[in-house]
């Protein structure tokens, strides 16, 4: 059977989760060309790689309310559209440059979740 609207929106919400993350850890590996001293000093210091990995125990909890609820099967389809999201969300937000493979890649991994989301078992 194809997934629940509520399911659906729990996955997509998970796949952007995934990238928010990347991004806030970008925005850490830049604070912290701009910190000093001992390695140890400027991680405990990055507000930003605590954000991260703040937000990644948040996501990994959410995570597994979906998996609960979602077979893994299914799910993981959205966590390859999240990863195909981050470039995406790098040239929006970081301003990183892009080409068309990135933009052909990221519409067959979306095409890709259509079909794995529309799939009924055998």
């Amino acid at each position: 059977m194809s997934l629940s609207l509520k399911d659906t929106v729990l996955c997509s919400v998970f796949a952007i989760a995934l990238p928010v993350g990347q991004l806030l850890f970008k925005m850490a590996a830049i604070a912290n060309a701009k910190l000093d001293g001992p390695i140890v000093f400027r991680l405990l210091k990055n507000l930003p790689l605590m954000g991260a990995f703040a937000w990644y125990g948040i996501t990994a909890l959410f995570w597994f309310y979906v998996l609960t609820r979602v077979p893994l099967s299914s799910a993981y389809a959205f966590s390859m559209a999240g990863s195909a999201l981050v470039p995406l969300m790098a040239w929006v937000i970081l301003k990183e440059p892009v080409n068309w493979q990135m933009g052909l890649g990221f519409c067959i991994v979306f095409v890709g979740l259509v079909i794995v989301t529309r799939a009924r078992p055998a």
